[in-house]
């Protein structure tokens, strides 16, 4: 059987991809042994998947973890927090009433919420997310409605004027939405075109919910989202530390502790 490296350039990258997002992170060297090419071609096929947005370079390695500027590949963040995020959704999904008109942005947190919508019908359920569209597709007793706009596949969303007009033109009863970094009283985010859309979401929504798995706790990105005053209740789950918590309580932030269940 032959390896990626002797099936091609965009093979190997590929494998290298989905390696390095299961992993989270993998220096240049193991790289290069492992695929059986040589250091400088893992670092050509690094730099195209950093291009790509799929992984970011620091010296003598390569990561899929997000930092202040990057935000992780969608795929990536499928894969992490996985439990924390079903205990908040879990939690969000008491707030959710038949006959509600219901906004989930592209997070992973919110797509947890959308895999347990079937029982609370009829809704209508309003996102950008391709995740969350296409398995809220075949529910019956959901009123499915697409926020359209330039197709970014690192994020597998909508986004763009496009969408932030689109939110604008709508009012739900409640919007569930999620973000990078937490941290002083704000929330925060690496990708200004994230923010546009996240913010008009916040606007349209008679309430507001943030759900934060405790990994995005004392955190900073690049980009203010807005303050945690904009939100009428935090979920977050039991994994949060204590000093954390206090800060949202010296910030009268409203917000419930998720526990988290066992295997």
């Amino acid at each position: 059987m032959s390896t990626p490296a002797q099936r091609g350039p965009a093979l190997r990258q590929t494998a290298i991809a989905e390696y390095v997002l299961a992993q989270g992170e993998a220096a240049a060297a193991e790289l290069a042994e492992r695929f059986e090419v040589s250091l400088m071609t893992i670092h050509r096929d690094l730099d195209e998947l950093e291009r790509q947005g799929i992984v970011r370079k620091f010296r003598g390695g390569v990561t899929a973890q997000p930092s202040g500027v990057f935000e992780s590949n969608v795929a990536y963040r499928l894969k992490t927090m996985r439990r924390e995020k079903a205990a908040v959704a879990a939690r969000a999904l008491t707030l959710v009433e038949p006959g509600m008109a219901v906004m989930l942005d592209d997070s992973t947190s919110t797509l947890e919420i959308a895999r347990r919508l079937s029982p609370i019908t009829p809704l209508t359920v309003v996102t950008n997310f391709l995740e969350a569209l296409t398995l809220l597709s075949v529910e019956r007793g959901i009123h499915l409605m697409a926020l359209g706009g330039d197709y970014d596949p690192l994020h597998s969303s909508f986004l763009g004027v496009s969408c932030v007009e689109a939110v604008q033109s709508l009012q739900v009863d409640i919007c569930f939405t999620s973000t990078s970094a937490v941290s002083g009283g704000f929330a925060y985010h690496q990708e200004q075109h994230i923010v546009s859309v996240k913010r008009a979401m916040l606007d349209s929504a008679a309430r507001n919910v943030l759900l934060l798995d405790h990994s995005k706790l004392g955190r900073v990105a690049l980009h203010r989202l807005a303050p945690l005053s904009r939100f009428d209740l935090v979920l977050v789950d039991d994994g949060a530390p204590a000093d954390a918590l206090r800060e949202l309580d010296e910030h009268k932030v409203p917000y419930q502790v998720c526990e988290v269940g066992g295997d």
